[in-house]
């Protein structure tokens, strides 16, 4: 099993402004003579975490990082206002220039995976190689099998379920559940917003992984990650990541050339793993690695290992093109 590389410091961040208000927190690790790669991350409104470094050879790889827009250190924190898709991929673009970077790969994991195939698509000319992670594609069936009652994740886990849906029980009476705590999580009320932003995180963290450690589906770990994930994942769902439907199948031809490595959990209760296997059908580009015992996370260990090992492939399918 190919292990994490070690733990390592960025040489260089810097907040950079894109606009609209909003100022983006970015970093650059390991060499920045080496293969460019952008690390998009989850979400939306996860933010960096440290151990993103650690899927790359920090000799052979310039790893670039950011926190998007109202997510970990970037500000105004947890905005939704002018927070769009495009938004996003504008920011992407902006970085690019802004470090001067003409071609790179592109590394994303859930909703990473999402921002990494929509930057392909618009801008493909400036891609070298995609990695992706628990590839959510934002089709109405993705959206259904996360938080609809009849989804798949809530026919696996009623018991959390239950808990889910317990701080809007009576407002989905006569609202969706998404409307129901998009009102909460723009409302005044602090205390069941608060009470809301940990039920909709327990809700993710109990079903992302196959095995949870003691306690650890109880406990938000990170308050702060906490208010930003819950407030803008629900701020895109609710408009369905401003995609038209079924986009990213229908445009997947635009960027059909280009090499991917798609990595998707076997026992994904997140993502469908069946989104993975349409897009490596319809990428003849792609190779679809579906990982055993494995759920959602980055940080289950066959994951974290098969990404280890595309990021090593990936840079030595660069330096054979070269």
């Amino acid at each position: 099993m190919s292990e994490l590389y070690p733990a390592i410091k960025p040489f260089f961040s810097e907040m950079l402004a894109v606009g609209a208000g909003h100022s983006l927190y970015v970093e650059q690790s390991g060499n920045p003579k080496g293969i460019p790669v952008l690390f998009l991350h989850g979400g939306p409104g996860a933010g960096l975490f440290a151990n993103y470094r650690r899927f790359f050879d920090p000799e052979k790889y310039w790893i670039i990082g950011f926190d998007q827009r109202g997510s970990g250190q970037s500000t105004p924190f947890g905005s939704i206002k002018n927070n769009t898709t495009q938004d996003l991929l504008n920011d992407i673009s902006l970085i690019r220039k802004h470090l001067g970077v003409q071609q790179w790969i592109l590394f994303g994991g859930s909703w990473g995976a999402t921002l990494a195939m929509l930057a392909a698509i618009e801008q493909p000319q400036t891609v070298k190689g995609l990695i992706l992670r628990g590839s959510f594609l934002g089709r109405k069936e993705d959206f259904d099998w996360y938080l609809d009652e009849q989804g798949g994740a809530a026919q696996l886990f009623p018991d959390y379920y239950h808990e889910f849906v317990h701080p809007v029980a009576d407002e989905i009476k006569s609202t969706s559940l998404v409307d129901a705590y998009y009102a909460l999580f723009t409302g005044s009320d602090e205390v069941h917003k608060m009470a809301a932003i940990k039920a909709w995180c327990l809700w993710e963290a109990r079903i992302s992984k196959l095995h949870c450690k003691l306690h650890e589906d109880e406990l938000v770990p990170d308050v702060h990650r906490g208010i930003s994930l819950a407030i803008l994942e629900c701020h895109y769902i609710k408009h369905l990541c401003f995609i038209e439907p079924n986009f990213i199948l229908n445009n997947i031809h635009k960027i059909k050339h280009i090499p991917a490595t798609i990595i998707h959990g076997r026992y994904d209760c997140v993502c469908k793993i069946q989104g993975a296997y349409l897009l490596n059908e319809a990428w003849p580009a792609s190779q679809l690695t579906i990982v055993p015992e494995s759920g959602h996370s980055a940080n289950e260990p066959k994951i974290s290992a098969a990404l280890c090992l595309a990021t090593k492939a990936m840079a030595r399918f660069i330096k054979e093109q070269q």
